[in-house]
């Protein structure tokens, strides 16, 4: 008998343990990554835009930028420095706007729009700069610079999106 009261007793105890509410975990893993795709967004641009303002960096984006119909026209307005300026100031606003976005709905809004439209250019940048590896035979041989360089602007380019879709879901 004391067997099975033991065993009965050891049934209502696993009975009582509580559950794992996976929603639960899954609200707060979701709501560390959202955290954690705003702040890798906006220290891409930081850091990408902070660049745009050395000789170094506006050399080398300038075979970039003169290949793309949708910015070519910089180097109309601008020198080669000047159109990298401008470039990099804009990155920075945007990641500075998309670090806005839990204090300012509408700020954040404009943030994740700006890193559409960067990622979205920068993406554009694929069908225009030279990036088919030749001697692997071209496409789909990407070369590292620019093809492979750009190519993860695709990522940047829908985590943007994902941002502009959160922004957008905030209470105002």
């Amino acid at each position: 008998m004391t067997t099975l009261n033991t065993a009965q007793n050891t049934i209502r105890n696993v009975n009582q343990v509580p559950a794992i509410n996976s929603s639960e975990i899954a609200q707060n893993v979701t709501a560390i990554g959202d955290t954690a795709l705003r702040l890798s967004i906006a220290l891409i641009l930081i850091w990408i835009g902070g660049m745009k303002f050395t000789a170094y960096e506006a050399g080398a984006i300038q075979g970039l930028v003169a290949s793309s119909p949708l910015t070519s026209w910089l180097y109309s307005v601008f020198t080669v420095q000047g159109a990298s300026n401008f470039i990099g100031a804009t990155e920075i606003v945007t990641a500075i706007a998309i670090l806005f976005t839990p204090v300012n709905r509408i700020i954040g809004i404009f943030g994740s729009l700006g890193a559409i439209v960067t990622f979205a250019v920068t993406s554009s940048l694929l069908l225009t700069a030279p990036v088919w590896e030749a001697s692997l035979g071209g496409f789909p041989a990407l070369n590292v610079v620019p093809g492979q360089f750009l190519v993860k602007d695709l990522v940047l380019l829908a985590a943007s999106v994902v941002l502009f879709g959160k922004a957008l879901n905030i209470k105002k």
